[in-house]
């Protein structure tokens, strides 16, 4: 078997008394495509962001692509470089345009020269289907068209990994589907490793190669989509989905 790309043995992470995660034991191939759902609170969002430092565990291991995170700077600084993420709120420079918003990160991160990162943005606008926002400001675009921004940014930066954490959750319900949309064409086209936060389950069945279910801090049930939604095995898993789905 391959060596994952992401591996956590034994993860725990408390805010102050509250044990937010507990004993995640967790392995994603490379290329794989993980839906991680449960109800608010659950440690999903917290989990992910462990895997940029974004949230630092108190307890276990994580090792993304070979490197192990910890307090040293200059690993969590490798990883970010190959870890990408979109968040729910788009996280946009407003006093820059667009393309700026994109080339930020290449040319001063990577010191790709500008032409070239230019180049990129163009490209990778065209494929989240908005290059002609090229020269907007984010305030002049739409939630669902600067959630599209917010992905094309991560993808400029060339990532091995994505991280979508309920990337469609602060957008309006016909905004939902664009967005999604380009998750999917992503997902299908590119071979990435991504992990999605998500309670959009129409997405997870048409995407995911896994589905996770976490509560209260642990990882309750997974398994193929068919398998997840068709016969759920936790009684959890069961009410969460018929809640969820009806």
């Amino acid at each position: 078997m391959k060596e994952p790309i992401i591996r956590l043995q034994g993860v725990n992470k408390w805010y102050g008394e509250f044990h937010v995660l507990r004993n995640i034991d967790l392995e994603v191939a490379r290329g794989e495509r993980i839906v991680v759902c449960g109800p608010s609170g659950s440690g999903k969002s917290t989990m992910i962001r462990c895997l940029n430092r974004l949230e630092a565990h108190q307890q276990g291991r994580i090792v993304v692509d070979g490197t192990e995170l910890t307090d040293d700077l200059r690993r969590i600084e490798a990883i970010r470089r190959d870890v990408g993420m979109v968040f729910q709120h788009f996280n946009l420079f407003p006093h820059l345009t667009v393309l700026e918003n994109l080339v930020l990160g290449p040319t001063w991160v990577l010191k790709r020269p500008r032409a070239e990162a230019e180049a990129d943005a163009m490209k990778y606008l065209e494929r989240v289907r908005i290059p002609e926002q090229a020269r907007k400001f984010p305030g002049q675009l739409s939630g669902g068209q600067q959630q599209r921004v917010a992905i094309a940014r991560s993808l400029c930066m060339k990532p091995k990994i994505m991280l979508f954490d309920e990337p469609t959750s602060a957008l309006d319900p016909e905004m939902v589907k664009e967005v999604l949309d380009v998750m999917v064409n992503l997902a299908q086209e590119s071979g990435m490793t991504m992990l999605c936060v998500t309670h959009e389950m129409n997405f997870a069945r048409k995407i995911a190669d896994r589905v996770i279910f976490m509560d209260r801090g642990e990882i309750i049930e997974q398994g193929r989509p068919e398998d997840f939604f068709g016969n759920p095995r936790n009684e959890r898993t069961r009410a969460f989905l018929g809640q969820i789905l009806h």
